[in-house]
């Protein structure tokens, strides 16, 4: 099985189980943080199952009607889950306002607090191999479900803590104030998520670093005189690059193949799942003049002065 559908896999079964587990404790307790716990649940479900879906479809290989391949899928999936992050937070303040108005003792705290324990830890140890999994991976889609998964660690724990200071207090007011701060968190995540997978929908260029790694394979490479009209964007974990390659004009074309074949090669390795498109351009003034154009520099040629000879009068 492919590593990130096993991931968004565990990811569904995990938050199946811990769904109805809430569910159940927050009807028995009259809890609005545990029932707002128990929403966000829903929502991580969701979009687990929105996962597993893309993560399977983006997999599917290039044909004639999509040639780039059938990444952006997880790019979707990604802000999908992230309007579903936004409804849960949305959710959780209106009904906290509405415990806040129209207040009611809570039943079965402890039995809430060995619900939220419980669910706090399976959701770090969940993420925590999600996000492993979607480095290695580099999955826009199992990124989003770890997120989810990562608010809903924080929902716990703030549930926790509420209980805990209803159990000794006795405010019954702390359960609304704790699901509006988590609300407040989950907003925050939301956004997060809304606008990464929109730069990717965007087709923004790789990261800094990233484009510092084509720059070296480029510039490192002997026999180039240098670079310009360098493009890069991403689809899914796939990287799309494509460059025009100054070299000198006399070059044979053989040789300035091979040439831009090493420098693919070079950014393949140091960047896995990418597609480079290279075009050979001469090093006439009118390639070298343009204005995005990246020139080696060439150690600067120094003329020394003829020394005088002596004449030597007998």
């Amino acid at each position: 099985m492919d590593r990130k559908v096993k991931a968004a896999s565990v990811s569904v079964i995990s938050n199946v189980s811990l769904l109805v587990m809430k569910l159940v404790v927050g009807v028995l307790t009259g809890s609005i943080s545990i029932i707002s716990a128990a929403a966000d649940s829903l929502n991580d479900l969701v979009a687990s199952l929105i996962a597993l879906l893309s993560v399977r479809a983006s997999g599917v290989p290039a044909d004639d009607e999509h040639p780039y391949g059938h990444g952006k899928i997880e790019n979707i999936s990604a802000a999908v889950q992230a309007l579903l992050i936004f409804g849960a937070a949305i959710y959780i303040i209106y009904e906290a306002i509405r415990k806040i108005v129209n207040p009611r003792p809570l039943e079965s705290v402890p039995l809430g607090l060995v619900v939220m324990g419980i669910t706090a830890l399976v959701d770090v140890f969940v993420s925590r191999y999600l996000l492993r999994v979607s480095r290695e991976t580099d999955s826009a889609a199992i990124r989003a479900d770890a997120y989810h998964l990562t608010t809903d660690v924080w929902t716990c724990l703030g549930v926790f803590a509420g209980l805990i200071l209803i159990e000794f207090s006795g405010l019954q007011i702390v359960d609304p104030i704790v699901a509006l701060g988590v609300a407040a968190t989950i907003l925050w995540v939301a956004y997060s998520l809304t606008r990464e997978s929109a730069n990717m929908l965007l087709d923004r260029r790789l990261p800094t670093e990233e484009i510092r790694i084509l720059e070296e394979a480029v510039m490192g490479t002997p026999k180039v005189v240098g670079y310009h009209k360098l493009r890069t964007r991403k689809s899914g974990s796939a990287r799309e690059i494509d460059f025009h390659l100054i070299v000198p004009a006399a070059m044979p074309v053989m040789e300035a193949h091979n040439i831009a074949q090493k420098i693919e090669n070079k950014m393949r390795a140091r960047l896995p799942n990418t597609t480079v498109v290279t075009h050979i351009e001469p090093d006439t003034i009118n390639e070298i003049s343009k204005p995005d154009t990246e020139i080696r520099r060439r150690p600067a040629f120094r003329f020394r002065p003829l020394r005088a000879r002596r004449v030597h009068r007998r």
